[in-house]
């Protein structure tokens, strides 16, 4: 049986200023190494074939604090790579309700109605998602398969594990360095295979540290 751990990378500067990220290769902070280093430490007694990581430096390295206690390369996929917001990057989320004030209203309200300008959509996000994740499956049948991504792109592509459409995006929590699991199992009913949901959102391995509230942003 093919087996996922999908993760979101740790806590950079930005997650806590609360300025939109995206494309920009923001690095981690002191807080994200430590939790990338908690999930590392969690995860080293686990079989894990193979890893693969958002290009982007805050994911790649919360993949390689896990790949080292598994002696692993991580290998880019470029498919989860962070919603790109466009004019939004680097912009405070306080000044966006300001000058996109009608933009972010849509954006609370019907996500997947959304395109960023000069940005993606999530369904954008989604179609590269799932093609990257389906590729990736096809080589390494009957393994388990590190991802590690970014807020959106894990959200669209659990919203797709469960049947439901970008729509459902701000009902699913993706905290940083949380991990989600799936398998894969057979459907007869359909016919085919489909992806059971083992856990979403597990920050079990966060217990200890200081942290503040969950914030979805």
């Amino acid at each position: 049986m093919t087996h996922l751990i999908l993760a979101r990378h740790g806590n950079t500067p930005w997650n806590k200023d609360k300025i939109f990220r995206g494309s920009k290769d923001i690095p981690l902070d002191d807080q994200g190494r430590e939790e990338a280093a908690a999930l590392a430490e969690w995860l080293k007694h686990e079989t894990i074939h193979a890893a693969y990581t958002s290009p982007l430096s805050r994911s790649r390295d919360t993949a390689l604090a896990i790949a080292r206690h598994h002696n692993l390369e991580v290998v880019d996929l470029p498919g989860l790579a962070d919603l790109c917001y466009g004019d939004w990057e680097g912009v405070p989320l306080k000044e966006v309700k300001v000058r996109y004030a009608e933009l972010y209203r849509q954006w609370e309200q019907a996500p997947h109605t959304v395109r960023f300008p000069n940005g993606e959509s999530l369904e954008d996000v989604r179609t590269r998602a799932l093609a990257g994740v389906e590729d990736v499956v096809r080589r390494h049948p009957d393994q388990t398969i590190l991802l590690v991504g970014h807020r959106a792109v894990n959200k669209v592509i659990i919203a797709a594990f469960l049947g439901l459409d970008n729509s459902h995006f701000w009902r699913i929590a993706q905290d940083t360095t949380c991990i989600n699991r799936f398998q894969l199992a057979e459907d007869p009913p359909r016919g085919g295979k489909n992806w059971n949901i083992v856990s979403i959102n597990d920050v079990c391995h966060l217990r200890g540290l200081t942290r503040g509230a969950f914030v979805d942003f």
